[in-house]
This record gives C-alpha cells, sequence and structure tokens, in this order.
C-alpha cells in the first residue's frame, strides 16, 4: 500500500512537472511572438530588460550598423537579477524563470516578424495586453519573465508592498532616454505599452494584494475558523454594540489575499446571512502576515 502511495505521488509530481514546463513553454513563445508582431512592428521599448534589449540593439544598429542577437544581450542581462532571485526568492522559481528567459531569448530571434496592425496605439494596447497575460501565466506556475520581475517580487516578498507599480515608474528613465535618441512619439506609445502591461498584471496576478476584513457578526467563533481554515491567515475579536437595536456584536477585523476575498465572503454568508461585510484595498501592511512560500 506504501508503495503503491509513492508511485501515485511520485506520478503527480511527475504530471505537475510536465504542466509547468509546457506552461512556462507557452508563455514564452507568446513573449517572443509579442516582442516580434506587436512591439518591433510599433517600434516600441517595451520596458524592463526586454527594453534595455531592444534599445542596445537598436543603439547597434543605428550608430553601429551591427545587428546584435537578442538573445546574446538578454540572457547576459538577467544574471543579476537571477542571482538575487536564486539568493532571496526560490531557487526552484529562479530555475524555472531562466528557462523562460532562455527559451523566449531564443524563440525571439527564431520567430519571424509578423505584422498584425500598423496601427501605433492598437500596438501599444494589445501588445502590453498579450505581454501581461504571458508574464501571469509565469506567475501563476511559479516563474516570471525575468529581469524587473525579479526585482519587483523581491520587494513585493521583503516589504509586503505590490511593486509591480513602482517598476513602472522606474521604466521611465528607460523610455526618456529611448525618447532622446529615437524620438518621443514611441518612447509615448511605449508607456501606453508599458501602462497597459502593469494594469493588466495587477489585475491577473493578485498575490501581493491585499485587502482588509471588517466582519460583524453574531458567530464570530464559527466565522474565525472558517477564515483560518481558508486562508491560513489570524483576525482580530472586537466587541462593541449595534447602535440601532442596542445590542452586543462582535467584529472581526482580518487581512487576507485579494484573489481569498471572493472565497471568504461565500463561506461568511453561508455561516451568518445577515453578517455585515466591509472590505477594504490595502495598499501598505507591515507586521506578521502569513505567505504560500516561494519555493
Amino acid at each position: 500500500m506504501n508503495s503503491l502511495k509513492s508511485l501515485i505521488h511520485s506520478n503527480n509530481k511527475v504530471i505537475r512537472e510536465f504542466q509547468i514546463i509546457l506552461a512556462l513553454t507557452l508563455a514564452s513563445a507568446i513573449m517572443a511572438f509579442n516582442l516580434n508582431s506587436f512591439v518591433r512592428a510599433g517600434g516600441l521599448f517595451p520596458g524592463g530588460f526586454s527594453g534595455m534589449t531592444v534599445l542596445i540593439q537598436q543603439i547597434g544598429y543605428k550608430f553601429l550598423n551591427i545587428h546584435i542577437s537578442y538573445a546574446i544581450i538578454y540572457l547576459p542581462l538577467n544574471l543579476i537579477p537571477a542571482y538575487i532571485g536564486f539568493k532571496f526568492i526560490g531557487k526552484k522559481f529562479t530555475l524555472y524563470t531562466f528557462y523562460v528567459v532562455a527559451l523566449s531569448g531564443i524563440l525571439t530571434d527564431i520567430f519571424p516578424n509578423i505584422t498584425i496592425t500598423y496601427d501605433p496605439l492598437l500596438i501599444s494596447v494589445f501588445g502590453g495586453l498579450i505581454n501581461a497575460s504571458a508574464i501571469s501565466l509565469c506567475l501563476i506556475f511559479g516563474a516570471s519573465g525575468g529581469g524587473t520581475d525579479f526585482i519587483s517580487i523581491f520587494f513585493s516578498e521583503k516589504r509586503g508592498i505590490d511593486a509591480w507599480n513602482y517598476i513602472l515608474a522606474a521604466n521611465i528613465v528607460l523610455l526618456t532616454t529611448a525618447g532622446i535618441l529615437f524620438g518621443f512619439n514611441r518612447a509615448l506609445y511605449s508607456i501606453i505599452y508599458q501602462f497597459t502591461s502593469t494594469q493588466v498584471l495587477n489585475t491577473l496576478y493578485q498575490r501581493y494584494q491585499k485587502d482588509t476584513l471588517i466582519i460583524v457578526t453574531e458567530k464570530a467563533s464559527v466565522i474565525y475558523d472558517k477564515i483560518r481554515l481558508l486562508t491560513h491567515h489570524d483576525a482580530t475579536l472586537i466587541s462593541g454594540t449595534g447602535c440601532f437595536e442596542g445590542k452586543p456584536k462582535e467584529i472581526l477585523y482580518s487581512v487576507i489575499g485579494r484573489g481569498q476575498v471572493n472565497l471568504v465572503i461565500t463561506a461568511i454568508k453561508e455561516i451568518d446571512p445577515k453578517a455585515f461585510i466591509n472590505v477594504i484595498k490595502t495598499d501598505q501592511l507591515t507586521g506578521r502576515f502569513y505567505k504560500t512560500p516561494t519555493k
């Protein structure tokens, strides 16, 4: 019986690894397609290390008349962020990410340039959307797109903040440089691309986003047990009085991940249909907060 369980567990691990590699391969192909069919067609600079790579390529072509392979630039640029990821985030996460970095870099050099549209605004919006979808797919399966994603996740893990918008602000420096060298029209469209990508990513991937729940109920202990079971997060019990009816009330105060909110609210309503629930966006949190470990 034990050997059968071990075999099943081993098979499940193999299947899971296969699913992860398949998803990351798909994400890498989407990134390469997006760079060749949207970013280059619109003459954009995608921000981050991808944008730095494209900028170096274009500087080499314009001022030195040489064509430099995307992968030759992109892979070395990711070595320092990869070290940060390996040391502070997780070994498996870093290995998966470097698989994405290497494969997307190689595929970018291999894939043909297929132009979908010549409209720079459509390219900026839909290119940003596709980029965010590919990065979200990586993040969901325990990897990232490399480069500034490592830095963003590092600060999110260590400081408890959602750092994607800070990375967007940092990319303005890169895009300003690109604007000075190649014209501000392209730089401004690149900002639209980067803004779209960041906002879609914030919508699709909510690991570092938190909400505060304030729950007024008469079944606080049962609801607390459910919150603890579903989210592994704690809560604070506050005694109060309902001003309208003058009856004693119990208030639970808890902070949970944004992706868990609907699940928790549904469970609360099953326990106490009359519960009053206020959901408040939490921008920054200090103190003890359970986070699912990054492998």
